[in-house]
């Protein structure tokens, strides 16, 4: 069994912020995937369905974002679930907005809800990095990670929520790579078509327009034949 945690904070006023982008993209894969109503277990929301071949829990802790762990734990001691079948979703300020990285362990990075589930499961969980971007000034961090993601955000947010749903099989087949290059593969713009051979190329030379035919003379009737004959002859005998 898979456990697909998103991090984020409870509560309407926090719905739309950055932080909140593991909510997001959790939400996103139960509704792809057809999972079953949400309910209040384990200090947090759960839905229960399939993901590819494996059963799976979504489960997004009401805690509030520093306590996550404490909802993790429950629900991962509950289902007998081994960290590396923990696969949690969650913003990352290092990477790109709309970029998406997929890694095994490693640390905290200053998240203060990957720091909880540290310390209540260990860190050989997988982690799904979703970026958010770096506003470029420190001091700008907190408002830039509490604040709502902005109207033009839309652009890149809206695609990749629905490709790491379409995509999330990948995660349950334990394919890490195949998910994030799949996702990556939807995300890319469209190829632009190879330029048509007929069309001319930079240096050609435009086409000389065609040599029109010669105009033969118009043919001569007899009478003018015979008078031209006779005006010869007459100019002889002059």
């Amino acid at each position: 069994m898979l456990l697909l945690v998103g991090l984020g904070n409870p509560g309407d006023k926090y719905a739309r912020h950055r932080h909140n982008v593991g909510f997001m993209a959790v939400d996103a894969i139960a509704d792809a995937h057809d999972f079953g109503p949400a309910r209040a277990k384990f200090q947090g929301e759960i839905r229960d369905g399939t993901l590819g071949r494996e059963k799976a829990l979504i489960l997004k802790p009401q805690t509030y974002m520093n306590d996550s762990g404490r909802s993790v734990g429950e629900a991962a001691r509950f289902y007998k679930i081994e960290p590396q079948d923990v696969i949690v979703f969650y913003d990352e300020l290092d990477l790109a907005p709309g970029k998406l990285k997929v890694k095994t362990g490693g640390g905290a990075a200053g998240h203060n809800g990957i720091r909880s589930i540290d310390s209540h499961i260990g860190n050989a969980f997988r982690r799904v990095r979703i970026g958010i971007g770096h506003p470029g000034d420190k001091s700008r961090v907190t408002n830039h990670v509490l604040g709502d993601f902005a109207k033009a955000d839309q652009d890149w947010l809206e695609p990749l929520l629905a490709a790491i749903a379409s995509e999330a099989p990948y995660l349950a087949d334990a394919d890490n790579n195949r998910f994030q290059t799949a996702v990556a593969h939807k995300l890319a713009p469209p190829r632009k078509p190879a330029p048509n051979k007929a069309e001319a190329a930079p240096n050609s030379k435009p086409d000389e327009p065609e040599a029109k035919p010669a105009q033969k003379s118009p043919a001569k009737s007899p009478l003018n034949v015979f008078a031209e004959v006779f005006k010869k002859r007459g100019d002889k005998e002059n």
